[in-house]
């Protein structure tokens, strides 16, 4: 089985990803784009994406961004270390992970603005992020700033975006591995994105497991949290390989997941300032941020829904063929997961029922 598997890996590559994401210096014709890209569900970097946005000079100054939206409220999210839906201990069993969202406020936009300078780990990171078309609920005071859509992509995709969302944070906040049912164009507005990319042939080896649900809570006076498991007691399939583990944990993960490891490598593709990263549907990522603390990271990103066809009946059969599980006692009170983890991720807006990071 899973000699099989590699050699899907290396097929998948050789076939048709190559060894690096292509990096067009200019948007492609919605044809090329649809041809190329969108049909054998291949990602691009697009590197003078939107020249033309006004929020490319715009929305790097904090005191504009506080000028314009200083009567409008906006959701934080709050987490201990910049790691929202993301697996952390379980507060009941230390043994044991569980899956943890953050603790979420509503808060005056000069005052989010305020925490995520302020962010610290150990204390509280925050991160301006909502993804129920936030761009446009919360933050339509900028829309003049850049476009309600990308026109050659709507022109290939046939539709306009079901959700615009857009992200602040700083070098603290980190989306874990997950996939969407989106075709995503995610524009980077201010600071670095750095994405690590697999295909959706790859799922074998994220080892989906369903996780307990717990959230945090954030006590303002003593800028504490805690750790509350849902009730009612909820499971959430996530990805469990966590692909940046430090120096002292590093060999214990590649024990633990050795598919993902010892594997082909992922790809990766930082995204500057003006540019633009199309990822296709139902791939895997895990996005960091700029390490310049000096810097916020702004990012916007448009959400078209994917074409269920032929390709998403393949993925489905691919991850319906069981593997075995590691061997790790943590992982082993985790049961293989037969869902599919994007319907509950972070990076999914609650305007599709079937849904709840990231970028």
């Amino acid at each position: 089985m899973e000699e099989a598997l590699h050699t899907l890996w290396d097929e998948v590559r050789d076939l048709s990803l190559s060894t690096a994401i292509d990096c067009l210096p200019t948007p492609p014709t919605p044809l090329r784009f649809l041809r190329h890209y969108v049909l054998p569900n291949k990602p691009c970097l697009i590197a003078a994406a939107v020249p033309h946005w006004p929020a490319l000079s715009l929305w790097p100054s904090n005191s504009y961004l506080r000028s314009v939206l200083s009567d409008t409220d906006v959701s934080v999210h709050l987490t201990p270390s910049g790691k929202a839906d993301a697996l952390v201990s379980h507060p009941g069993d230390p043994s044991a992970v569980c899956f943890a969202s953050a603790a979420v406020r509503t808060v005056a936009f000069p005052e989010a603005l305020d925490l995520v300078v302020a962010s610290k780990e150990g204390k509280a990171v925050a991160y301006l992020q909502q993804q129920n078309d936030c761009f446009r609920s919360e933050y339509g005071a900028l829309a003049a700033d850049c476009e309600e859509e990308i026109p050659w992509a709507s022109e290939a995709l046939g539709c306009a975006p079901e959700a615009v969302n857009l992200w602040i944070g700083n070098r603290l906040s980190e989306t874990w591995f997950h996939k969407d049912h989106y075709e995503n164009l995610y524009v980077v507005i201010a600071g670095e994105k750095r994405f690590l990319l697999l295909p959706p042939t790859d799922v074998h080896r994220m080892y989906v497991r369903d996780y307990q649900a717990a959230r945090y809570r954030y006590c303002q006076d003593s800028g504490d949290f805690t750790l509350e498991l849902e009730d009612p007691t909820a499971y959430v399939p996530w990805c469990s390989v966590d692909p940046c583990p430090s120096f002292e944990e590093e060999q214990r993960e590649i024990k633990k997941f050795p598919l993902y490891f010892n594997g082909p490598k992922p790809f990766e593709v930082t995204v500057k300032a003006g540019e633009m990263l199309y990822l296709p549907s139902m791939w895997f990522h895990h996005v960091q941020q700029s390490q310049d603390d000096s810097v916020l990271t702004i990012a916007i990103n448009y959400w078209y829904d994917m074409q269920f066809d032929i390709k998403y009946a393949y993925f489905n059969f691919l991850q319906s063929i069981p593997y075995s599980p590691p061997a790790d006692p943590s992982l082993s009170k985790n049961k293989d997961s037969s869902l599919d983890e994007s319907d509950i991720i972070s990076d999914r807006p609650s305007i599709d029922t079937s849904c709840n990071e990231d970028g």
